[in-house]
């Protein structure tokens, strides 16, 4: 065990990890959070998807070549259910509903929400305020796997995460985004992972406030369909 991850679940095919927020995926002046997994559990190990620096949560890691190809094609083919768990100090421009455009280069390394539907990122969202206490909290399920495509889309409704100083939000001492939730069919067999949040007083306040009732099984959540538009192309950028 380290300070980057936890272990959630271990299969012949897979490990799921809890990456720590801060913790970089690709080694920088450092070992990355593959190398570092791949030094403790003393095995070569296979991204198929990835998490920001700053974010924390669910992370797999395929521990064959056949695996990774066949989770990869899932990923791309959005066959992955993901949901987040986001905070923000700011009142959104609206509480729930979808966020979509094709996400465009900005200045220093971020990126924004442009016009049309070519390639589009595309999120939903709910979200919950709390009497006094001092953030909105955010369920968003992204329906594709772009760069940076939910800190985008709360920017884009006016509530930037909470610790997100690219974007615009409220300094803190994380930025509050979290990989929540993870659900797939896998050779037959069905898999469902959840992990709460374990860094971060907002977070930590979030969780004795509760969560709503209808979040505390994501993958249960009466989620909309996805746009008819995603149906003809695949993801890349997971």
């Amino acid at each position: 065990m380290t300070d980057a991850f936890q272990i959630v679940a271990q299969t012949d095919d897979f490990y799921v990890l809890n990456k720590a927020a801060g913790v970089s995926f690709h080694s920088e002046q450092g070992p990355g959070l593959v190398a570092l997994a791949e030094q403790q559990l003393a095995q070569k190990l296979y991204p198929v998807h990835r998490l920001d620096k700053v974010t924390s949560g669910l992370l797999l890691l395929a521990r064959r070549p056949e695996v990774a190809a066949e989770l990869t094609r899932l990923f791309a083919k959005r066959q992955v259910q993901k949901c987040y768990l986001a905070l923000s100090a700011a009142r959104p421009q609206k509480k729930q509903g979808w966020v979509k455009g094709p996400m465009q280069p900005a200045r220093r390394g971020a990126w924004r929400l442009g016009q049309g539907e070519q390639a589009p990122a595309v999120t939903y969202f709910v979200s919950q305020g709390y009497q006094d206490a001092p953030f909105r909290a955010f369920l968003l399920k992204p329906f594709t796997g772009k760069t940076h495509q939910l800190r985008v889309a709360l920017k884009s409704v006016g509530a930037a995460i909470l610790g997100d100083e690219l974007y615009g939000g409220a300094v803190a001492d994380r930025v509050y985004l979290h990989a929540y939730a993870l659900s797939f069919s896998l050779f037959g067999k069905q898999y469902q992972f959840q992990v709460l949040p374990d860094s971060g007083a907002a977070f930590a306040e979030l969780l004795q406030l509760g969560l709503p009732s209808s979040w505390l099984t994501p993958a249960d959540f009466p989620w909309p369909s996805a746009p008819a538009q995603l149906a003809a192309c695949s993801d890349q950028d997971e």
